[in-house]
């Protein structure tokens, strides 16, 4: 089995997770406990290790009282695609 690569924007994300934990004053095993895993996640979650599920980095960002678009890069790469503004329009009609 091939070891998981971290991503940037896990190590982006772990980076921001840290500085507004230690901006708070709080310790990795404080965070923990208010988010019921083990410091240990905490640790890997800093590092970049293990990816952050959009609803425990939700809980985490309203735990450190911080914006959930301030974990995330303010400048895209110039290769990525421009992310939507809207949904497209679904022409479908219902059958019902």
């Amino acid at each position: 089995m091939k070891a998981k690569l971290k991503s940037e924007i896990d190590e982006h994300i772990g980076a921001r997770i840290r500085e507004s934990r230690v901006a708070l004053n709080l310790s990795q095993e404080q965070l923990a406990r208010a988010l019921g895993v083990s410091f240990q996640q905490i640790q890997n979650y800093e590092k970049g290790a293990n990816g952050v599920s959009a609803v425990r980095l939700f809980d985490i960002c309203k735990i450190l009282n911080v914006s959930l678009t301030s974990m995330f890069p303010q400048d895209q790469p110039k290769d990525s695609p421009r992310p939507f503004t809207r949904f497209p329009m679904d022409n479908r009609t219902n059958a019902a």
